[in-house]
């Protein structure tokens, strides 16, 4: 007998992706076979040949949709209906039980095709809010899985439920001696890991290194920076290490961090709640982002998880200030984090989606 398939999608950012990955495992044990429709040039692409080679890849066009003025805003909609006629193709001849979507403009053309083609369809939203994509999406989905229960309101024409997030079970295996030996630091001191995604964020960036005599009086700092934003005059100075960006070890990192300086994308800081790791959210400012970031933070804010500094306000001394309110509070907020509830393993949300499917 042929196995079910299920086909996922989403791209554009490591965000839009990482959730897939974690299903991909317990859906091929539950004896689906997995096929993913993404971008020809997107980091999908390379996420998930990386990930699991011998998993299918359908490539499709897709244009970016955007909130600003652009001439190619005149010609991505064709982009996007070549790419609907391309995802339904495959659908039709893959005849999968369902799609699943984990956003981004990828998703957009493998969502409108697979209402066409009669396949349930299933979406995920991370932030508080919808983005841009899954906005356009929702309509045309069966049902929404959030992880914030603030989104739910925000779903129309489909059926919606808070999920809660869903973590990578390969975190919580971390190891303080390898993350310590990663970073060439004794473990003598607190750590601060700060994180700007693997882009960099100059405002982080600029705020750590100005502040970083200060800051090395009474810490450690472990300083993943963004490709490209290496600074070699900082080569070894002590209780400091910078790299470009980490995957495989960044799990040790993390188990070797006292306290985290971070962006707020929703997969990160619920990955540093289910890590108890205290946290300094400087959420990506309105001028550069939808404010998904501001959202997320203020809610993590008034949970007690972390503290928050909105870029617009960041100065070296504000930036030591914020460091030290996040150090003096660490305590109450690991408590706080210590009544949250659990997060879902990807086997729970596997078997959530699954619930979507034809015959279930």
């Amino acid at each position: 007998m042929e196995s079910p398939k299920i086909i996922l999608t989403g791209g554009g950012t490591a965000g839009h992706v990482s959730l897939n990955q974690a299903i991909i495992p317990p859906l091929k044990e539950k004896g689906y076979d997995v096929h993913y429709i993404g971008s020809k040039d997107g980091i999908e692409k390379n996420l998930i040949r990386d990930s699991f080679p011998g998993l299918p890849y359908h490539e499709i066009q897709s244009g970016k949709l955007r909130r600003y003025f652009s001439m190619k805003n005149f010609t991505d909609p064709f982009k996007v209906g070549a790419g609907v006629l391309q995802a339904y193709k495959q659908i039709k001849k893959l005849k999968p039980a369902l799609i699943f979507s984990k956003g981004g403009f990828v998703s957009v053309p493998v969502i409108l095709a697979g209402r066409m083609a009669g396949v349930p369809v299933v979406i995920h939203e991370s932030d508080v809010t919808p983005g841009l994509a899954n906005k356009l999406a929702m309509p045309f989905a069966d049902h929404v899985f959030t992880v914030f229960p603030e989104t739910v309101p925000h779903v129309k024409k489909a059926s919606a439920t808070c999920s809660g997030p869903v973590i990578r079970p390969e975190l919580f295996d971390g190891s303080k001696k390898e993350g310590l030996r990663l970073a060439g630091l004794s473990g003598k001191r607190p750590v601060l890991l700060v994180m700007g995604g693997s882009q960099g964020s100059a405002v982080l960036n600029e705020a750590v290194r100005s502040g970083l005599p200060q800051l090395l009086r009474s810490m450690d700092v472990i300083h993943l920076c963004g490709k490209g934003h290496l600074d070699r005059t900082l080569d070894g100075t002590e209780g400091y290490a910078q790299f470009e960006y980490v995957t495989g070890g960044l799990k040790d990192l993390l188990k070797a961090a006292d306290g985290v300086v971070s962006r707020a994308g929703s997969n990160s800081i619920f990955e540093f709640l289910a890590l108890r790791l205290p946290m300094l959210l400087i959420p990506l400012s309105a001028e550069k982002s939808r404010g998904d970031q501001i959202l997320n933070a203020r809610l993590f804010a008034k949970s007690g998880f972390a503290e928050v500094l909105e870029e617009e306000n960041v100065t070296r001394e504000t930036f030591l200030d914020a460091v030290g309110s996040m150090t003096e509070n660490a305590q109450r907020m690991i408590l706080s984090m210590e009544k949250a509830e659990p997060p879902k393993t990807p086997e729970e949300m596997a078997a959530l989606i699954l619930k979507c499917s034809k015959g279930e």
